[in-house]
């Protein structure tokens, strides 16, 4: 357990936030293990609210092995969730009572405020996080919950089948300017917080006075369906880039692995009479792999394709290279035996569907901007530019910084 926080009206303050994560998704099946921006959604959740300055200790409560693993791997406590509340029909707020009643009798020290943070809002941040802890921690609130500005016309079907729809936000013979109407707020879906005691007594997350706290409305998205995922993760470059830490520097990694195909090429290749292969390579990307070596970051080229282009550039470069390669995860795998290296110290860069195994594989799954959509989004970071264009140069900028160019 952390160390509580002082707060108004109180030498110090227990905050727990607690994150529903079930199992039993419908809509997505594993849902809140899905990944996005290479980073399962349970995990992405437990890391804003690990970073938050008021929150004191997290707890993830589950149904599920795979998702109390991967909550445990992020630094979150784990509470199984009986059956009882573990179904379709179950609530947040009850998962929340039993996280919270299972938490105080394991630590035996009571809670001041109990947060209800949802995984399915992907891009939640630690500014949301003490945003509702503070409301009620220290500005007197009862309850909070994070919003959005809204401006929408919001309709709603008749009673009846020739009724027609009727404005619910607006009269709708009445057509107001933004400035003109009243500001609409949207529940956000992502956070809440409650006074502890208050939460026991009521049972429902919102009591008391409810304090409205505001949240970028761009980084608004509930995880529902299929298609909500799909907007998360090609949304997630953009959003990620703006966090702290989204990318990886020299301290992060000990070895980069690259694709060749499409990652250090623009996936072309030119053909002559007799069959021989030729592609295009970006120069930059040969000095930011020669200045990798000299940082002491052990490199590799794997590709699935058996041609003497590939080996050619590989001796060129003065790097190592497996070619001819059916599973590519296999191989990266032994390779990091054989080599001593950590794979979630690794830095693997791809750009089709089938690098997404060894995306799973390493700690920094990296993707080049004009890879497919699949592997965007299940990469932890995406380059600025294509494959063939300096990508792998990019990538080493990150790594080493100013260091790079004076080298």
């Amino acid at each position: 357990m952390s160390e509580p926080v002082a707060g108004r009206g109180a030498a110090v303050r227990r905050v727990l936030a607690v994150i529903p994560a079930r199992g039993g998704s419908k809509g997505v099946p594993a849902k809140n293990l899905a990944p996005v921006g290479g980073v399962p959604l349970v995990a992405r959740a437990v890391r804003e609210c690990l970073a938050g300055r008021l929150v004191t200790d997290v707890v993830v409560s589950t149904d599920d092995q795979a998702i109390a693993t991967a909550a445990r791997e992020a630094g979150a406590e784990v509470v199984l969730r009986p059956a009882a509340i573990a179904g379709d029909t179950a609530t947040s707020e009850a998962a929340v009572l039993h996280a919270l009643d299972a938490h105080e009798a394991l630590h035996g020290a009571p809670v001041d405020v109990v947060l209800l943070v949802q995984c399915t809002s992907p891009f939640l941040t630690r500014a949301d996080v003490d945003g509702v802890a503070a409301a009620v921690v220290e500005d007197g609130a009862d309850t909070a919950v994070t919003v959005a500005a809204f401006h929408g016309f919001v309709w709603r079907d008749g009673d009846t089948p020739d009724a027609g729809g009727t404005g619910v936000n607006h009269d709708k013979a009445h057509r107001p300017r933004r400035q003109d109407r009243p500001q609409d707020l949207l529940e956000t879906g992502a956070a809440y917080a409650m006074d502890a005691a208050g939460f026991r007594a009521h049972r429902h997350r919102f009591f008391g006075r409810t304090d409205l706290v505001r949240t970028d409305p761009a980084r608004v998205l509930e995880i529902d369906d299929p298609h909500d995922l799909a907007r998360a993760r090609a949304l997630a470059p953009l959003h990620d880039a703006a966090r702290p830490g989204a990318l990886p520097t020299r301290a992060d990694v000990d070895a980069v692995v690259l694709d060749f195909d499409g990652t250090q090429t623009d996936d072309r290749v030119w053909i002559d009479q007799d069959g021989h292969e030729t592609v295009a390579v970006h120069r930059g990307d040969g000095l930011g792999i020669a200045a990798l070596r000299r940082a002491g970051l052990t490199p590799l080229i794997l590709s699935t394709e058996v041609n003497p282009v590939v080996a050619a550039r590989a001796r060129k470069l003065r790097v190592p290279v497996l070619h001819g390669i059916d599973r590519k995860d296999l191989a990266l795998k032994q390779w990091c035996e054989e080599q001593g290296v950590a794979p979630e110290r690794v830095l693997y860069v791809g750009n089709d569907v089938n690098d997404l195994p060894c995306f799973a594989l390493v700690g920094w799954p990296v993707a080049v901007a004009s890879a497919h959509d699949a592997v965007r989004g299940a990469a932890r970071a995406v380059t600025t530019v294509a494959g063939g264009s300096g990508a792998v140069r990019e990538i080493a900028g990150w790594l080493l910084g100013p260091s790079l160019d004076a080298s």
